[in-house]
């Protein structure tokens, strides 16, 4: 297996300076061989780490990777935009989930995760395009996290689809709210996502009838 890696890690290095040459003698104006250079990266990289089983430290380097990929490129295009920061927060939670291990599964955990979320992109939406509360679309997703887990642990099913339709129907009526107040259109998801619960409970209900 190190045969392997150092052919990678050789292979990388050469084709990465060919790149680099011929965009320096081609087109000196344009940096793209940044982009077949990051991806070569990972060639290498996930060999060693795969070679050594440490898929732990192979999150941590990676996820600085590609933070720093994007980074670069902020800066080359749009160095007046940092729009890398809403990338690269959830890379960030790759190696801390991969770290708790089991951990990662419990209430607690997802609560934490699901609060900071909230709290960073509500910041970042404060802080870059106040005029628009976009933070509700990633809440909104990390918020069915400790919703899952928890519904799950408790085998609730029938009330996990009550509350999930209730927090569908809350995000709905809010996006129609905030994006187009004078059409009333989050009847029409709301009156989809109602189906869910009814059905999980006449299906219970109906079984325990039989049973």
């Amino acid at each position: 297996m190190k045969n392997y890696v150092k052919f990678a890690t050789a292979g990388c290095i050469m084709t990465m300076i060919f790149f680099m040459i011929v965009n320096f003698i081609t087109s000196p104006d344009t940096l793209w061989f940044i982009y077949p250079s990051f991806f070569l990266l990972l060639w290498p990289i996930s060999l060693y780490f795969v070679s050594k089983r440490s898929l732990k430290q192979f999150s941590f380097l990676l996820s600085l990777v590609i933070i720093a990929f994007l980074f670069t490129e902020n800066l080359i295009h749009s160095p007046d935009y940092l729009w890398f920061l809403y990338a690269a927060y959830p890379l960030i939670w790759w190696p801390i989930i991969m770290y708790l291990e089991e951990k990662a599964y419990t209430l607690f955990v997802a609560l934490i995760g699901c609060m900071i979320t909230i709290a960073y992109y509500s910041i970042l939406n404060y802080l870059t395009s106040p005029e628009y509360p976009w933070a509700i679309y990633p809440a909104f997703v990390v918020m069915w996290w400790p919703l899952s887990i928890y519904h799950a642990k408790k085998k609730s099913f029938v009330a996990y689809s009550f509350y999930a339709s209730i927090l569908i129907s809350i995000f709905f009526i809010y996006v129609n709210y905030i994006s187009s107040p004078h059409t009333i259109w989050a009847i029409y998801p709301i009156f989809a996502v109602i189906w869910w619960p009814l059905s999980m409970y006449f299906y219970v209900y109906k079984k325990k009838k039989i049973v």
